[in-house]
């Protein structure tokens, strides 16, 4: 992974992931309101209210990357880049509720009403189309993610990445996917058989899976939330930086806090004996400005000179 990509590079991928997303379910979700209108399909319905609530989601993740970038000031000495993991959690609270209890309230209201349905296959196209352009924008996102995970494993990049907001795309068009395969399958199954409980069922099965698509998330980012490290590439590097530089005779510790795109850095260190007092300052000078080039992300460095831990 290249560790010297600057912010701008990362914002644009992820916008770029975050409009994938909004267009591809803004036209589906108005292709699934009129497929649900015309078959009657709670299957339908509740993909349509998911895909409605994604494109909402969308537009808060921009929203929360807009307010991040605001500068620090008195109040927020260290910025507001934390401010894309609250919009990120609110993204996930979303899909819990918007998404996955109504979808199954949906399918236990189907089961007990026993609605017929009409021209089902129509709903089955529509589900089919919207499979294909749900898969261009998990491409899309994908594409967006291989940027910066580098030669990183996407399940390694899912555990370790600090990106709230591509975790947050990724998810939603996994569940989106794998909602909509569901959807299929049971309407699919509703006529085939005749039966209309496979419809409500795959309902059920929709808001299943966006329930744990959701906690999956809030979890995630809970830990983000609280204060979390840097990506362990990212402090390997910083020790590896701090180790290697002439002046520093041994590292105690180093401790770094992710803000949003940027890191808080705080280190201990003991410099050099044979150092004056004014050689230390301008080597400690230097290191700072060594760490700021190389690890780009770093927007605080804290160094503590001292003899021992």
């Amino acid at each position: 992974m290249d560790l010297s990509s600057s912010d701008s590079e990362k914002s644009g991928s992820v916008y770029k992931a975050i409009l994938y997303a909004f267009f591809a379910n803004l036209g589906i979700a108005l292709s699934k309101t009129w497929a649900a209108m015309h078959t009657g399909s709670g299957s339908m319905l509740a993909e349509a209210i998911h895909s409605y609530a994604d494109c909402g989601n969308q537009l808060l993740l921009v929203l929360g990357m807009k307010q991040a970038g605001r500068p620090a000031d008195s109040d927020h000495p260290m910025g507001y880049g934390k401010l894309t993991y609250f919009w990120s959690f609110i993204v996930a609270l979303m899909l819990f509720s918007m998404g996955g209890l109504f979808s199954i309230y949906e399918g236990v209201h189907k089961l007990e009403s026993h609605e017929p349905l009409n021209q089902a296959w129509i709903g089955l196209v529509v589900l089919i189309v919207a499979i294909g352009l749900e898969g261009l924008s998990l491409l899309g996102c994908l594409k967006q993610i291989k940027l910066l995970r580098g030669d990183k494993s996407l399940f390694s990049w899912i555990r370790a990445t600090r990106q709230s907001e591509l975790l947050v795309v990724l998810s939603e068009d996994v569940a989106a996917i794998t909602g909509l395969v569901l959807a299929a399958g049971f309407l699919g199954a509703a006529i085939v058989t005749g039966d209309n409980r496979y419809d409500a069922m795959g309902s059920i099965s929709v808001g299943a899976v966006l329930i744990v698509i959701s906690l999956f998330l809030a979890f995630r980012i809970r830990a983000l939330m609280v204060g979390q490290s840097a990506a362990p590439e990212i402090r390997s590097k910083i020790d590896r930086i701090i180790t290697e530089h002439g002046a520093v005779d041994h590292l105690f510790n180093s401790i770094t806090l992710q803000f949003g795109p940027n890191i808080m850095l705080a280190v201990k260190i003991r410099m050099k004996p044979e150092l004056t007092l004014n050689e230390a300052i301008l080597q400690i000078n230097a290191l700072e400005k060594q760490l700021k080039e190389q690890v780009p992300q770093i927007g605080w460095c804290f160094v503590e000179p001292d003899i021992e831990d």
